[in-house]
């Protein structure tokens, strides 16, 4: 077998196949008759039709068949002798001026994998939040589900922000009633955002049975398009104003929550350590981040197109699925779109893998039992999740991947500087 390797442009390769032909119509000719054994035609009982026959019918196919299978195995045999590493797959192409040869040349184009250059990261600093989790962060998270919990009832007085107004309305732009401009029995909690500021600030200091009339504007981005950034006059005459009522924390609230005795320190005991694995969430996330933008900064390697193409490819699919399956419809995805994106997510996934394997950075089953567990907690049953996990070696690949990128990091923050940086749980949390 002659195999010639041709280095071209970059990361491309081409290597020359020869294949014999009379082995293709050997090969060919055997699944023929092993074919016609069986096969249905027309006007003959199966497996009673010529030879002559099914090669007409089937022979094409089945030749194409045979030529594609011996040029894989010929191209690898050829990577393993030239010790290759292939990125994605190869496209074969007859040379020219062979008609009737007794062996035919096929060049193969293919990508390799590059070699990744990872500067010293001695350099690069790191900021690690600190946070130290105490009462008054468990009282906030009960404050929440308070919230999530609470009725209304009638105040009695005039609204101020966090009651809920019932009222009537009625809108006209220069002059004119508009769509969706009207209501009645219309009820909102004053600073949700479900209304307009403007208009929230015109309900404040009202009671039942009040009237009011003002202007205001619509904002310039107002997703009625219609509307945007025009002028309107509202007339609003209040039903009722009712002031939040949060239930008390007490056994009651307790066993709502899923604490079934009721207990509630067994409930704040929950609640801190809920919020335990959240910022642990948090920290190993803002630590990731940083550490893949250290490792794009200092990482220096070619990209194989053909990875970037199929990276692409794979997040518009997703995006599609993703918009079909919540009834979005918009115009046609174009696969530019999502090349940023694919080239930076199959430039950090070559600089993890030259990492892993150069440092043995290997997932271990206890760390990956570990990430089940702690994945788990979150869960009334976690035994039934930890069992879900092992039951599909998708999700297992999925846990595995994410030790990984722990391991990675934990090495990253091990090369460069790491600042610890006492953070708030509000501020971690995204809410200073």
């Amino acid at each position: 077998m002659q195999a010639n390797l041709e280095v071209l442009e970059g990361l491309v390769r081409r290597l020359d196949i020869s294949v014999p032909m009379d082995q293709l119509e050997s090969e060919g000719l055997s699944r023929l008759k092993r074919l016609a054994r069986n096969v249905k035609m027309d006007g003959f009982r199966p497996g009673k039709a010529p030879l002559s026959a099914v090669s007409r019918q089937h022979g094409p196919g089945v030749r194409q068949e045979v030529l594609g299978e011996t040029l894989q195995s010929r191209f690898g045999e050829a990577i393993q002798a030239h010790q290759l590493k292939i990125a994605g797959y190869p496209r074969f192409e007859p040379k020219a001026g062979q008609a009737g040869a007794a062996e035919m040349t096929f060049s193969a184009s293919f990508e390799v994998y590059p070699e990744v250059k990872i500067d010293d990261l001695s350099s690069g600093t790191i900021t690690r939040p600190g946070v130290d989790l105490g009462d008054a962060e468990v009282m906030k998270t009960l404050e929440v589900l308070q919230k999530q919990r609470r009725t209304f009832e009638s105040a009695g007085r005039a609204a101020i922000e966090g009651d809920l107004v019932k009222f009537d309305y009625q809108g006209t732009v220069d002059g004119t009633a508009f769509e969706g401009g009207k209501g009645e029995d219309f009820a909102a909690v004053i600073g949700e955002g479900r209304l307009l500021k403007d208009f929230e600030q015109n309900l404040i200091g009202l009671k039942a049975g009040d009237s009011k009339g003002f202007d205001m504007t619509f904002p310039a981005d107002y997703a009625a398009k219609e509307l945007a950034g025009k002028a309107a006059h509202f007339e609003v005459r209040v039903k009722d104003v009712q002031a939040p009522v949060l239930p008390p924390v007490d056994a009651e609230f307790a066993k709502a929550l899923g604490v079934e005795d009721g207990d509630v320190e067994k409930l704040k005991a929950e609640v801190k350590s809920n919020l335990e694995r959240e910022v642990k969430r948090r920290v190993q996330a803002k630590l990731k981040e940083q550490a893949m933008e250290l490792l794009l900064q200092k990482s220096t390697l070619d990209l194989p197109q053909s990875l970037v193409a199929m990276e692409t490819d794979r997040l518009l699919k997703m995006t599609e699925a993703d918009m079909q399956s919540r009834g979005v419809q918009t115009m046609k995805l174009s696969s530019d779109m999502f090349t940023g994106q694919a080239e930076r997510r199959v430039r950090l996934g070559l600089i993890l893998a030259e990492i892993v394997q150069a440092h043995k950075l290997t997932a271990q089953p206890e760390q990956i039992r570990s990430l089940i567990l702690e994945q788990a907690q979150s869960y009334e049953e976690p035994e039934q999740v930890v069992q879900w996990y092992y039951q599909s070696p998708e999700r297992m690949q999925e846990i595995e991947s994410l030790a990984l990128e722990e391991n990675v990091v934990a090495w990253v923050a091990g090369q460069a500087k790491v600042d610890d940086v006492t953070t708030s749980f509000e501020e971690l949390m995204g809410r200073a």
